[in-house]
């Protein structure tokens, strides 16, 4: 679902940053001993406490991309679902 959701990742970066994500305590990885193998990545607490840092980054970055617009810079902002 990330990869999909990623435009231009690939399966094996997602996967190293997932990692480094996972090491660093702010996605917790679960996997299930299914056939197809199954993955599921949550955020940890520690990593829910950076929920508003980046609401308030994403904010600005909407915020960047109108600015920029409005000096007649041709800027599309992506959204990720």
């Amino acid at each position: 679902e990330l990869r999909r959701n990623i435009q231009g990742i690939s399966q094996k970066m997602l996967t190293q940053q997932l990692r480094e994500l996972e090491q660093d305590n702010i996605v917790v990885r679960k996997s299930y001993n299914t056939v197809p193998p199954k993955v599921e990545y949550y955020l940890s607490d520690y990593g829910r406490s950076l929920e508003k840092l980046l609401d308030t980054l994403c904010s600005w970055g909407e915020m960047h991309v109108s600015t920029l617009q409005a000096k007649g810079e041709d800027v599309a902002l992506v959204k990720v679902n």
